[in-house]
């Protein structure tokens, strides 16, 4: 399973910090994280960068392995 890191408000919205999600590709796992949480990580998740083992990501059809590390990085204020 992909362990999906949450950061800053992404972890809020989502109410841990990390979670495991079984996934085939980036959008199949997205997706699956809107279910899982709702409408407040969708908002989040519409302004965030994915980071994929280090790389931004955007692609849903992105295949994942299924040790895979993303992480979800909200946009942090100050800069």
């Amino acid at each position: 399973m992909a362990t999906v890191r949450y950061f800053a408000a992404a972890a809020e919205a989502a109410g841990t910090t990390s979670e495991q999600v079984h996934a085939d590709d980036l959008g199949s796992l997205l997706a699956d994280l809107r279910r899982r949480h709702g409408a407040e990580l969708s908002r989040v998740l519409d302004r965030s960068s994915v980071l994929h083992e280090g790389q931004y990501v955007d692609d849903p059809d992105r295949p994942l392995a299924h040790d895979a590390v993303l992480d979800v990085l909200p946009p942090f204020a100050g800069g």
